[in-house]
């Protein structure tokens, strides 16, 4: 059913003229005509009666009238749900407690009034093909692995480093340190379950362990932060990473210790991914945020493998 004629058809109802209606709508009278005699030819009825008082509606027009509203109302409702800025802003952080997770939570406090729809979506590849569809309409990623480039039409942003800090239990050899270095971690077991091959995180790690000699295992299921943290606690041997905004609570009996890791610091970067023709102006404003927020841009002292890219404006990769 053609919905302008629908619409017509009640401004004809409502105005009682066929000539007012056309002013309401900015069409001709003729136009007017036209979409009222192809309703009625597709409904098969006569909608109006014509007087010389104006349009009267006949008893068929009269039953029509009360479903020909809601089928407006469903109409612009529908229209609604998907405009630019008429629905909440959906951003993928990947998970509830990291960095992303912060970033945004400072975002909404910035701007209350901005609708936000938050997603955890686990991999790059799920997190692109969402943001080309207009599911998503960002996330947050480390981007730039050799061989993964961005589709052309993907454009990201650098937008936080989070530096690394090693958690152990209270018998760890290091848990006594208000700082180690790269250098005292090499041979020490730094358990990190869950890393999955192929991702932009097992990239990191992988140079990591390159580049500074480390013994960091995925072995064994992934149980989640909280058995992860029971294990470290309990197991003088493991230490793990944490990123250094990660929040995660655990019992004060545990004794676990944060502890920062220097020369050289090392720092996961986090960018901020988006379609190049995403026209939700929300998105602009957390671009802007992100922007006025970021800090610390390649600070000396600090490591992120060689494929991270430049703290610039935003690229297409």
């Amino acid at each position: 059913m053609d919905l302008e004629a629908v619409r017509t058809f009640v401004a004809v109802a409502d105005a009682g003229q066929f000539q007012e209606a056309a002013v309401e709508l900015a069409v001709t009278q003729q136009a007017v005509s036209k979409r009222i005699a192809a309703l009625e030819r597709n409904l098969e009825v006569r909608l109006f009666t014509r007087t010389p008082r104006g349009a009267q509606l006949t008893i068929d027009g009269q039953a029509f009238l009360p479903h020909a509203r809601e089928l407006l109302r469903v109409a612009d409702r529908a229209v609604a749900s998907v405009r630019a800025g008429r629905r909440p802003l959906r951003v993928d952080v990947i998970n509830s407690r990291g960095a992303a997770s912060g970033l945004m939570r400072d975002f909404h406090r910035a701007h209350p009034e901005i609708d936000l729809d938050v997603m955890l979506l686990f991999e790059i590849d799920t997190a692109v093909a969402a943001l080309r569809s207009g599911a998503i309409d960002a996330s947050f990623r480390a981007v730039g692995v050799p061989g993964r480039p961005l589709p052309s039409d993907i454009e990201s942003v650098r937008v936080v480093d989070e530096p690394l800090q090693l958690l152990t239990g209270p018998a760890h050899a290091l848990a006594g340190a208000r700082s180690v270095t790269m250098a005292q971690l090499v041979g020490h077991r730094i358990w990190m379950p869950g890393i999955v091959p192929g991702t932009e995180w097992a990239a990191y790690y992988d140079d990591l362990v390159a580049e500074f000699g480390l013994t960091i295992e995925a072995t064994g299921p992934n149980f989640g932060s909280d058995a992860l943290l029971d294990t470290v606690a309990d197991t003088p041997a493991l230490a793990t990473f944490m990123g250094a905004h990660t929040r995660l609570v655990w019992p004060a009996d545990h004794g676990l210790r944060r502890i920062p890791v220097t020369d050289p610091t090392p720092v996961y970067p986090h960018a901020l991914l988006w379609h190049r023709d995403n026209p939700h102006p929300a998105l602009a404003a957390l671009r802007a945020h992100l922007a006025g927020t970021a800090a610390d841009h390649d600070a000396t002292g600090t490591w992120t493998p060689d494929w991270t890219p430049d703290w610039t404006t935003a690229t297409a990769r």
